[in-house]
């Protein structure tokens, strides 16, 4: 038979002065702090959890931070490829710097700039754009794709192709 504490039935157990043991004894509770003192220490601290993440808080959501701005830059960068493979695709067919500019921008956005360009034979599209996501407002972060191809369309009597500029990319180091 196991015995109960005193604290627990004070109508069975109580002290000369008619109060319940517990309230007379110093070793016992009230029940709230478990049978500790309000004084010590070696029992549950609260609170301490607390603290511990309101000091994680920031250093995590500054790590979620720059992998969402890795993210979309890595984003940005694929669409921009994209849009310079496909410009040059376009201009090499014999393509007139409208139709590519319309092509660059449905693939890479509307804020995206490109220019076209000519060398030998040889044709590029250079596009370029700023990273959005939760750093791109605060860090100018600016990205570009190149893409070189051979001219398939005949060349214009004398051999030179124009140079076109669609509009000037905004490249930042």
């Amino acid at each position: 038979m196991s015995r109960t504490p005193a604290g627990l039935h004070p109508d069975k157990e109580q002290g000369s002065n008619g109060k319940s043991a517990s309230a007379t004894s110093p070793r016992v509770g009230n029940g709230y702090h478990g049978g500790r003192q309000p004084g010590n220490t070696h029992g549950r601290v609260t609170g301490a959890v607390t603290a511990e993440f309101a000091v994680a808080l920031p250093a995590v959501l500054l790590l979620l931070a720059l992998l969402l701005s890795g993210a979309a830059a890595g984003v940005t960068q694929l669409r921009l490829e994209e849009a310079a493979h496909a410009g040059a695709r376009a201009l090499a067919r014999g393509e007139d710097p409208a139709a590519v500019e319309g092509i660059v921008r449905t693939l890479a956005g509307t804020s995206a700039t490109a220019s076209v360009g000519s060398d030998d034979g040889w044709l590029s599209v250079t596009v370029a754009d700023r990273v959005g996501g939760p750093l791109g407002a605060t860090v100018p972060w600016t990205l570009s794709a190149k893409s070189t191809t051979r001219n398939e369309a005949p060349v214009a009597s004398g051999g030179v192709v124009a140079l076109w500029t669609l509009s000037s990319p905004q490249v930042t180091a």
